[in-house]
């Protein structure tokens, strides 16, 4: 374990750059439609700057998590799960508007659309945690932070469904599995951003501690010796600031290199073989794009496993790293220290097993792996909750696969199937639907797990809705779901869009 530790602690970057090369290795290498060379190549410039965009919006969203464990007693267990719920729900609700809107601009003003605000919105995050910290404002944190994180959500929303839209047209179906595995990857590396370089951060703007020349100009720039009673403060709002500047650094490269569709960059038109082929030409207006969702009890089911993965995958990512703070974990602190770059590591795994199965083993259906992840699940948090307090290190070990496993599950439904049965003229809404209810997922635990587990504050209800508050119902809580993501799962175990049913029959490749 100490060696594995110093590994980590001396060379998590290069881990993280050596899985971003694996990712990009994999994607050329998979071609299954015999692309020439440069479309490849250009499919990559087209949809790297977007992915990392995509990466550092994670960054910008989750350094919630890693403020709230840095402002200790100012912001609760339940306040906590009360603002983070707040804003995930936004995001879900927004994609009943902003999944038509970008099926209608496109994802390349979409996802600029995206950056642009979440940066201001965590700009406007940052302040108001310097007003706090220093004294400046005395205001309740929990409507405060609740409005400028929902903003900041809205923002957000319109980056998944934005990705996929362009994606629907630079991948063909069969294609599709390993572009969500990508998209899993760029979520785990958002979570690597978010958590490792978020909380070392947070770190090195702490007053009073060393750490070279890096160090020194950040407690320049942000600290710039605040005190409060003569006592330095620790510059906890750079965890806001920083995403908010290299977000909109990667807006520059957005407006310069994403085009929509390959026809703008000069090639010929490409049949995906989804939902929309043969009907290209025909005009939706958002009711008809709304209607592809809730007219349809397919997508319905869909949305259902996101609503699921959206609890246990959020469940984790969230709550692991406060109860491991607030619950000592000897031996396994390498998860806490790290929990960014595991989240990363099992992520792009999660995705790329889903999306590789899906297609060379399933005839690109996404229904089974999504089985076999939730069945994953089901037995990995029951064994979390057997092993809650006994065993930190197989804990830390449970928790992880979970992720993995959610990772992949939100890449194979969000990411891939939404974007197969919806197709590339309503993928944004379908997608941003599915997405939508997988954040639905997030705010219901968020909110219930918040307010189930033990408080830190002294005089806190030790009750909630008549049950004893205690770390246990965390993982008890994300089991229902787990049985209602496999459930959905073998019910749409055979299902395929028509025109990739007739795609894989003309090229032998059937069910």
């Amino acid at each position: 374990m100490e060696f594995i530790a110093f590994i980590l602690d001396h060379y998590a970057n290069a881990i993280v750059g050596l899985a971003l090369i694996t990712v990009i290795v994999m994607y050329f290498r998979n071609n299954p439609l015999k692309h020439s060379g440069w479309f490849i190549f250009r499919r990559f410039i087209n949809w790297f700057p977007l992915g990392m965009t995509y990466s550092f919006l994670y960054m910008g969203r989750y350094n919630l998590n890693v403020s709230k464990n840095a402002l200790g007693g100012l912001i609760s267990n339940a306040e906590f799960g009360t603002i983070f719920a707040i804003g995930t729900a936004v995001y879900g609700f927004s994609f009943l508007l902003n999944g038509p809107l970008v099926d209608k601009i496109g994802g390349k003003k979409g996802i600029l659309i995206a950056a642009i605000g979440s940066s201001l919105a965590n700009i406007l995050l940052g302040v108001l945690t310097w007003l706090v910290v220093t004294g400046k404002i005395k205001t309740n944190l929990v409507a405060a932070y609740s409005v400028l994180y929902a903003l900041n959500m809205y923002f957000q929303s319109y980056g998944a469904v934005s990705i996929i839209k362009v994606k629907a047209y630079w991948f063909h179906v069969r294609e599709r599995g390993v572009f969500g595995a990508i998209f899993g990857a760029l979520i785990s590396i958002g979570a690597y951003f978010a958590f490792d370089w978020g909380g070392k951060i947070v770190q090195l703007t702490k007053a009073g501690s060393a750490g070279g020349w890096f160090h020194d100009l950040l407690q320049k720039v942000f600290a710039t010796n605040a005190t409060v009673d003569g006592k330095a403060l620790d510059a906890t709002w750079a965890v806001f600031f920083i995403p908010a500047v290299i977000i909109l650094f990667w807006v520059i490269l957005d407006v310069w290199l994403i085009k929509d569709q390959p026809e703008d960059a000069g090639f010929p038109h490409l049949d995906t073989h989804d939902a929309s082929s043969g009907q290209m030409h025909v005009q939706l207006s958002a009711t008809d794009l709304l209607k592809k969702v809730f007219a349809s009890k397919l997508m319905l089911l869909i949305a259902l496993i996101g609503l699921a993965s959206g609890v246990f995958r959020n469940g984790i990512t969230q709550w692991y790293f406060v109860f491991a703070k607030q619950v000592p974990q000897p031996g396994a602190e390498l998860f806490y220290n790290h929990w960014g770059l595991f989240l990363c590591v099992f992520g792009i795994v999660g995705g790329f097993f889903g999306g590789w199965i899906s297609d060379n083993l399933f005839q690109s259906r996404r229904a089974p792996p999504a089985a076999m992840l939730s069945a994953l699940v089901i037995g990995l948090t029951i064994l979390m909750a057997a092993y809650l307090f006994s065993v930190p290190l197989f804990l830390g070990l449970c928790c992880v696969l979970v992720v993995m496993a959610s990772v992949g599950l939100t890449s194979l439904m969000a990411g891939t199937a939404a974007t197969d049965f919806g197709g590339r003229k309503a993928t944004a809404t379908c997608s941003g639907v599915v997405d939508g209810c997988t954040y639905l997922g997030s705010a219901i635990q968020s909110f219930f797990i918040g307010h189930l587990v033990p408080g830190e504050r002294a005089g806190e209800a030790a009750t909630f809705l008549g049950l004893t508050r205690d770390w246990h119902w965390w993982p008890l809580f994300m089991i229902p779901f787990a049985i209602i993501g496999l459930g959905v799962a073998m019910k749409l175990w055979h299902d395929l869009p028509e025109a990739t049913r007739l795609y894989n029959a003309r090229t032998k490749k059937t069910p």
